[in-house]
């Protein structure tokens, strides 16, 4: 006959075990549990006798963990903790999400994309307090209390361990001009071209003078130092600058949508563009993630999937043009 197997540990066997240790004495888990001590005595004794190993070592002084028992105490540990962080979930699902989300992002994407987005969700989830730190640079997350960051760059390097990240959306820098500079210079044919072009340059790292482009064909990567008669640290005034005429400017698609949709400025070389600034979210690494913060990469996930900030090719692309004059 095939012999009954023993009962599966529970919740509670493994609640006894912790509390043993713990207290480190019989009568110390039974105070504990406000029962008599030979109820524990008698419920060890049944575990043992189920598991056929002896889990405690007894002495005068007092009760430890045989090694079989250390072992599963540790697993102990860890089933419980999972126990509690699924029924946290659940009871979390069955309510509205409350609390505060505090989050940064670069001043561009986030006040022209992000901040709409945050309102909007946090119309969705009236219980919630969302908080929007722009800042320039990426700060230490979880040393400055933010529960995530929307970025344009994904974080590599020694750093890279101490985050969780999820991209959001892919984005492009793409070459563009105003139709009035390119009637009085010409549209470059050619990557090399852009040589003789006055390029407007952001200055965010020590090669802002490369431009590496990516043809959107094949994926061939060119490199081009330009000329830049004006550059700056910001964005945003090179952008004035390329609307106002004075260059080809190299931009994110998301940061120039309103121009390029109005004919301010067209796009110069549509096949190619640099592909080095997708949208991304950064978290600190922790145990478990709210339900709050699922909740709003998911949103923010699903706002950006379609890229809103991108044209059809036709209306983005430049005119042919004639060969540049200077």
């Amino acid at each position: 006959m095939q012999q009954s197997s023993s009962p599966p540990l529970d919740r509670g066997d493994l609640q006894l075990l912790l509390a043993i240790k713990q207290q480190g004495s019989l009568a110390g888990a039974a105070t504990a549990a406000g029962v008599v001590p030979s109820v524990i005595t008698k419920r060890l004794a049944a575990l043992e006798a189920r598991l056929g190993l002896k889990l405690f070592q007894r002495t005068t002084r007092r009760v430890v963990p045989t090694p079989e028992g250390e072992v599963l105490c540790q697993r102990a540990v860890a089933l419980l903790e999972g126990f509690a962080a699924m029924e946290a979930e659940l009871q979390e699902r069955q309510k509205e999400p409350v609390g505060r989300i505090r989050l940064a992002a670069t001043f561009g994407f986030g006040r022209l994309w992000l901040g709409p987005a945050l309102a909007d969700f946090q119309a969705r989830h009236p219980q919630l307090e969302l908080q929007l730190q722009l800042v320039e640079q990426l700060p230490d997350l979880a040393l400055e209390g933010y529960d995530g960051a929307v970025w344009l760059w994904s974080v590599r390097g020694q750093r890279a361990s101490e985050w969780t990240g999820r991209r959001l959306a892919r984005n492009q820098r793409v070459l563009v001009a105003s139709p009035d500079y390119l009637r009085r210079h010409g549209t470059p044919q050619g990557v090399e071209e852009l040589a003789q072009h006055a390029c407007l340059v952001v200055r965010e790292n020590e090669q802002f003078e490369v431009w590496r482009l990516q043809r959107e064909r094949d994926r061939t990567e060119m490199r081009v130092r330009v000329g830049s008669p004006l550059s700056s640290n910001s964005g945003e005034l090179v952008r004035d600058w390329c609307l106002a005429g004075h260059g080809i400017m190299l931009r994110s698609l998301w940061d120039i949508a309103a121009p390029l949709a109005s004919g301010e400025l067209v796009r110069v070389l549509p096949g190619y563009a640099m592909v080095d600034a997708d949208i991304h979210w950064l978290a600190p690494h922790t145990p478990t993630t709210p339900r709050r913060i699922r909740l709003l990469v998911d949103f923010l996930a699903e706002r950006f999937r379609a890229e809103p900030w991108k044209l059809k090719p036709a209306s983005a692309a430049a005119r042919p043009g004639s060969r540049p004059r200077r």
